[in-house]
């Protein structure tokens, strides 16, 4: 049907199936561990989502499933109607985590992890490149914010949060640790977080940003209020971006 029919994306039982099939034939596995649903999907019930996902494990595709870049009240939804039918619940939810964008790990999903024990697994430490300090002379031509549409996920003016990371360096260099990994290590020392997913583009990158656990011992209460201090992260209710109706157009 190709990639731009309606039943190509969102967490339709017809996607969902279709997707895990598709996925374990060509990473040549029988199993994934988890699933995720990778932003809600507003023309689908969640009761059909968590009744694809329940019979995808019942079939031996995956062991548990989870959420990504849900609100809180999706998931208490999911949750709720998963136990009003008998089925399993998600178990952890994947979001954007860095020291630019806190509020849905640190505001919105508090009740999640007292209610449900739910874990985090979170993706973006270094916010597209820009806590690695590369953009303080410019946007460098083929990185990430290059492109237009990675800058328009940045929220805040961009050279405003370019002088933020260069007023981090000196608390990196007092820790003896680059700016990604005094990023990483940031994220790491959420007790709330499980996973931080890196995005290295080589060897030497992953071995840099892995050698962040060994700075996050390092981070103190003083060390992260200094941190806050230069950042100045205002927290605001958490809202979807625009491709979480991007498939509602099928639907008009």
């Amino acid at each position: 049907m190709g990639k731009d029919a309606p039943n190509s994306r969102g967490l339709s039982r017809k996607h969902l199936v279709e997707g895990i099939k598709s996925s374990l034939k060509r990473m040549q596995l029988e199993y994934v561990d988890v699933l995720f649903c990778h932003r809600p999907d507003p023309t689908t019930p969640i009761e059909e989502t968590v009744r694809a996902m329940n019979f995808i494990i019942d079939q031996g595709w995956a062991f548990y499933w989870g959420t990504s870049e849900w609100l809180s009240s999706e998931i208490l939804e999911a949750c709720e109607v998963a136990d009003r039918l008998g089925l399993i619940r998600p178990l952890c939810e994947q979001p954007e985590y860095n020291l630019f964008e806190r509020s849905r790990v640190e505001m919105d999903y508090n009740v999640l992890y007292d209610k449900y024990k739910f874990g985090l697994t979170t993706w973006s430490p270094l916010k597209f490149g820009l806590l690695t300090g590369k953009y303080g002379n410019g946007i460098p031509e083929g990185s990430r914010l290059a492109s237009e549409l990675y800058r328009s996920f940045l929220r805040g003016d961009f050279e405003q949060l370019v002088r933020q990371v260069e007023q981090l360096r000196p608390i990196a260099m007092e820790l003896s640790c680059s700016l990604a990994q005094l990023a990483v290590a940031w994220c790491t020392s959420n007790e709330r977080v499980s996973t931080v997913i890196l995005g290295a583009s080589s060897l030497e990158q992953l071995d840099e940003n892995l050698r962040a656990l060994d700075v996050a011992p390092k981070l103190t209460d003083e060390v992260k209020a200094r941190i806050d201090a230069i950042v100045k992260y205002e927290f605001k209710l958490p809202k979807h971006d625009a491709f979480v109706n991007i498939r509602a157009k099928y639907f008009e």
